[in-house]
């Protein structure tokens, strides 16, 4: 149910009415095992994060929403390190000093924590975290959104980073900020700032919101004012204009929690998807001249198949179908279940139920989600994680606060199935889950896991595969396109086969994953074709590839690959 209903008491009805989807193929009664097992390294990872929310009693709502995590590239050795996001206590509550925690990959299979080393031991109400190259300086920056200011950090590629907030124009504005991403919207090679904003709440002017009338209870965002996102334009010299108003993207009945980039009508301009918390989503078409248009109720996405504004979290877009179009997932909250929408025509048509996603979703509530080939057969498949967003929702009904986060394995052409209890046991833990990024850090060619819970430790997923599938991993470089080619989209050709994935940044919930892309080949050992399309509007093609390596590219100059990953 919605944050509404939750405090009401009301469910919603079931999903119906929807087309059939001719183009999927049942599953067998007795599926084969996954072929690899999700196991929890985290301890032996050397990794000791916990998230802090401040949370005291006072039942403040940014208690409830957590924080992010990502992959990347820092110290650009080759290997994915890890960041954390983190909160802070309240003024006048202080308990302890939380900060970001950067972890660097020391190549076996273990990570350092280097915080402070890197001049990120900074105190601050973390939410999200978004990286990329904004300066093409060759190393990967970051942006941390806040409940207060947003902090932007320069990477000095000497394995430092420093904070050029003010400098670069994105200081002075205080907000409720969420997800973010970079993307380049005027396609000029520098990567501009999309930052999503939840609602107008200050510690001062918190609401009072009760389910039994005395005792104080987390407010649903309906007790707020929404908020609009920020749209910052790359002046390409270190600094940023705030084009939020010009650009047709200010609008103030936004409660924004996750963000995603997609090309929406397949023009090659990026266009962007916002999942709004008890309001319409919102699906902003690139308009080619520097300014977007609100298109989700005419694409079919703004609006659960009732018509009703559902409470959208995390959101994540990718070829699921192997069609040649991006669909799009949105977790929602419990009895709403996931939103699975299938490219259809100029817009798209929920297809959850259909696609064995939604009712096994639906009483569960969903945070982060991302598409990944987790069993690398060429398909991708979807994993959510869930957690309730107040541990007293045990007096009102029988719904947990922890729960197990969700793996639906794609049996091909957008078929899935619940494989959450078939990966191990480390994967079934009910947890508070908040933040989801995936990203291969220990080299073997398949996709790792991590994940947030609020107010509690993270949790790495080791990948271990033993089904047998291969798999190709291609780097992208921009020269003319911006340094780290988000925006790029790459297809591969294996037989029959074809699939296609997209550079991007931000996607999930508050997190961010890794730039490079994995595509699993099944039993396939090589690659007929690849294509890539950079954003720069420049095409290359490369013939032969060969599977169990990487493949770095650099836009006008070439490909070449490692031996192994």
């Amino acid at each position: 149910m919605n944050r509404r209903s939750f405090l009401r008491g009301v469910g919603l009805a079931w999903v119906q009415g929807l087309p059939p989807l001719r183009r999927f193929a049942a599953f067998p009664s007795q599926p084969a095992a996954p072929g690899f097992r999700l196991v929890d390294v985290t301890a032996s990872a050397g990794i000791h994060f916990r998230h802090n929310s401040g949370a005291y009693g006072g039942k403040l709502l940014p208690g409830t929403l957590g924080s992010g995590c990502a992959f990347l590239d820092y110290d650009n050795d080759g290997w994915q390190d890890i960041l954390f996001v983190n909160g802070m206590d309240w003024p006048g509550h202080k308990r302890e000093r939380t900060t970001l925690q950067l972890y660097r990959n020391n190549r076996n299979g273990t990570f350092t924590d280097i915080t402070r080393r890197a001049g990120l031991d900074v105190e601050m109400y973390g939410m999200g975290v978004a990286v990329g190259d904004y300066n093409n300086d060759g190393y990967p920056d970051i942006l941390v959104t806040c409940v207060g200011q947003n902090r932007l950090f320069r990477n000095t590629g000497k394995g430092t980073f420093v904070d050029v907030t003010h400098e670069s124009g994105l200081g002075g504005r205080q907000a409720f900020s969420t997800s973010a991403l970079w993307v380049d919207v005027d396609r000029d090679g520098f990567l501009d700032l999309f930052v999503c904003n939840y609602v107008k709440w200050s510690k001062e002017h918190d609401v009072f919101c009760s389910l039994d009338g005395t005792h104080k209870a987390y407010c649903t965002p309906e007790a707020y004012r929404g908020e609009t996102c920020w749209l910052f334009h790359n002046r390409g010299n270190g600094t940023f204009e705030d084009v939020t108003a010009s650009s047709g993207i200010f609008d103030t009945s936004s409660k924004s929690l996750g963000a995603a980039m997609l090309d929406y009508d397949e023009d090659e301009w990026p266009d962007l998807l916002v999942a709004n918390d008890t309001q319409p989503n919102k699906l902003y078409r690139n308009q080619r001249n520097g300014s977007f248009k609100d298109v989700a109720v005419e694409a079919g996405i703004a609006f659960s198949a009732e018509g009703k504004a559902r409470a959208g979290m995390g959101v994540d877009v990718a070829d699921f179908e192997n069609s040649g179009h991006a669909g799009v997932a949105i977790t929602n909250f419990d009895n709403e279940m996931i939103g699975l929408y299938r490219a259809s025509g100029p817009g798209y048509v929920d297809v959850a139920t259909e696609s064995g996603v939604g009712l096994p979703s639906k009483d569960k509530l969903g945070f982060g989600c991302v598409f990944l080939d987790a069993d690398l057969d060429g398909a991708l498949d979807l994993v959510a994680v869930n957690g309730h967003i107040d541990e007293t929702v045990r007096n009102v009904r029988p719904v947990r606060y922890a729960q197990p986060p969700q793996l639906f394995l794609n049996g091909g052409g957008g078929v899935f199935r619940d494989a959450s209890d078939d990966v191990g046991p480390d994967f079934q833990q009910p947890r508070v889950g908040r933040g989801l990024a995936y990203g291969d850090f220990d080299r073997d060619g398949d996709l790792d896991l991590l994940m947030t819970t609020n107010n509690g430790p993270a949790v790495l997923f080791r990948s271990d595969q033993w089904g047998g599938n291969r798999s190709i991993r291609v780097r992208l470089t921009g020269t003319k396109s911006n340094r780290d080619a988000i925006g790029a989209t790459v297809r591969i050709f294996h037989g029959p086969f074809t699939q296609s994935r997209m550079v991007k940044s931000g996607s999930s919930y508050l997190s961010q994953s890794e730039l490079p892309l994995t595509f699993g080949l099944g039993r396939f050992d090589r690659v007929d074709r690849l294509e890539i399309r950079w954003p720069s509007g420049a095409s290359e093609d490369y013939k032969d590839l060969t599977a169990g390596r990487t493949y770095t590219c650099v836009e006008r100059k070439g490909i070449n690959s490692l031996l192994g990953f």
